[in-house]
């Protein structure tokens, strides 16, 4: 809970924001990564690899229309949380 509320607070763009695109990305990008090492681990657990397929997916498309609405924020979440494209 404590790196979530600090995720929020590096992403967020005003005083009470928790739920733009900015910081969706970045939360999703956080269980992205923290799936990605259980399945590391675990790689017959495919409840979880769907879940983290679906997380994928959701992020994509936050990302696509963070694209379409303000390239700088676009650009500027990308660089800052090394995702490609």
């Amino acid at each position: 809970m404590e790196a979530k509320s600090k995720t929020i607070t590096d992403f967020k763009l005003h005083e009470r924001d928790t739920g733009s695109a900015d910081v969706q990305i970045a939360l999703l990008t956080q269980r992205i990564n923290h799936l990605t090492e259980h399945l590391q681990i675990n790689k017959k657990d495919h409840g979880s690899r769907r879940g983290l397929l679906l997380m994928v997916g959701q992020r994509r498309r936050l990302l696509d229309y963070l694209h379409t609405t303000d390239v700088n924020r676009y650009q500027a979440i990308t660089k800052k949380l090394n995702l490609r494209k």
